[in-house]
Order: structure tokens, then C-alpha cells, then sequence
């Protein structure tokens, strides 16, 4: 009977080894699964994050299109394109003036006299 009780230990504690090592690998499992949830969870926020600087570029990028068209008189409201076309002509005649009166009264240097 004595044989048997070994026998009967034996299993048990062979069956509490393998119990204690059910629980290690099912306490590594749940802490691989933490560390799994918790990337995803970063990745979520990180492509919620690009997705709104995606929006708002698109926002700002159809704002810009729509200024564009406006000035270029492609839509209403807009500044038709030959004032356009006026302004730029009357900004460089603008500058040229400018220029032309500041150079006449721009002080030239005297002349260089040779040296022998």
C-alpha cells in the first residue's frame, strides 16, 4: 500500500509542477496580451492623429483651390483675370518709374583720372 501512496504523491506532485507551469505560461500569455493591446491601441491613436492632419490638410488645401479661382476669376465673387492682368502691368510700370527717377537723381561718381 505504501508503493501505491508513492505512486499516488508522485502524480500529485508531478501534476502540481505541471499546474505551476499551466500558470507561468498563462501569466506570460496575459502579459503578451497586454503589451499587444496597449500597441494597438498607440497605433489607433497615431493613425486617428494622421488621419485628422490628412482632413485638415485636404480642408486647406481645398481653401487654397478656392482662393485660386477667385483670384484668377474662374469663380464668383472672384477678381475677373484681365484686372489681374491690369494690376500686374500697372505694378511694373510702377517700378519702372521709380527706378528711372531715382537713377536721374542717384549721384554719379566723379571720373577717375589716369594716374601716370
Amino acid at each position: 500500500m505504501s508503493s501505491s501512496r508513492t505512486i499516488e504523491d508522485t502524480y500529485e506532485t508531478q501534476n502540481d509542477e505541471r499546474l505551476n507551469d499551466l500558470h507561468s505560461k498563462l501569466r506570460t500569455l496575459r502579459g503578451v496580451t497586454t503589451d499587444i493591446h496597449d500597441d494597438v491601441e498607440r497605433q489607433n491613436f497615431s493613425l486617428d492623429d494622421t488621419r485628422n492632419t490628412f482632413a485638415s490638410f485636404g480642408d486647406s488645401l481645398s481653401q487654397s483651390a478656392r482662393r485660386a479661382s477667385q483670384a484668377f476669376g474662374l469663380g464668383q465673387g472672384g477678381i475677373k483675370q484681365w484686372r489681374l492682368i491690369g494690376y500686374c502691368v500697372i505694378g511694373f510700370l510702377g517700378l519702372w518709374l521709380t527706378l528711372r527717377i531715382l537713377w536721374a537723381w542717384w549721384p554719379s561718381s566723379p571720373p577717375r583720372q589716369a594716374t601716370p
